[in-house]
């Protein structure tokens, strides 16, 4: 008798949900090579954290697109409109601390912890340079560091793993990138698919 498939969800920003309608976005790769029943939560254009009650209604916060069953996996990002729209990508410490802190406490490590009790392994994938910056020229400095949080947070948590988009994408490499410079092609969301579908199977 063969094994159920994996039961993996995936929530987040539009990184996440590029492609999504055509099922060529990250997280139906990442589940074709892995045989894998996915289901994409991901809205383009979601905060982690947002504070207005219908972003939230309507799944433009990515806690609120969480939604109870029997899963797996969970795959999540984000993070990067909180700081486009909260501060601009300037002067963004007190957005960062607060999705973040240095002594790794925040929104994004209280979230975590209540995806774990759930019993499912979390995945957070990390943010890629882009091959252009667009409206989020500023945000780099700010998304390295929390990227690095979040791995220093997913080292000392149990069934939590970090998992760096970047570590595949290459910005000079235009092709990986859609029309704007900043989402995946669909080439490049089946590359960074294929990274955590080959991170999955380790």
């Amino acid at each position: 008798m063969s094994a159920e498939p994996l039961r993996v969800l995936a929530i987040g920003d539009s990184i996440m949900a590029w492609h999504k309608w055509t099922g060529r976005d990250i997280p139906s790769v990442m589940g074709d090579l892995l045989g894998a029943q996915v289901e994409n939560d991901a809205v383009a254009a979601s905060r982690f954290s947002n504070a207005s009650a219908l972003g939230r209604a309507v799944g433009f916060d990515v806690r609120a697109q969480f939604r109870a069953g029997d899963w797996d996996v969970i795959l999540i990002n984000g993070g990067a409109n909180d700081f486009l729209n909260d501060c601009s990508c300037s002067a963004c410490d007190g957005v960062l601390n607060g999705l973040i802190g240095p002594d790794l406490s925040g929104e994004v490590p209280g979230f975590l912890a209540r995806l774990r009790q759930t019993g499912a392994e979390v995945i957070w994938m990390g943010y890629y340079a882009s091959a252009r910056s667009g409206q989020f020229t500023g945000c780099r400095p700010y998304l390295v560091e929390y990227d690095a949080r979040l791995a220093r947070l997913a080292a000392q948590m149990d069934g939590v793993r970090f998992i760096d988009s970047e570590d595949v994408m290459d910005p000079s490499d235009r092709s990986l990138f859609a029309f704007d410079g900043i989402h995946p092609s669909p080439s490049g969301a089946r590359r960074i698919g294929t990274y955590l579908a080959q991170s999955l199977a380790q």
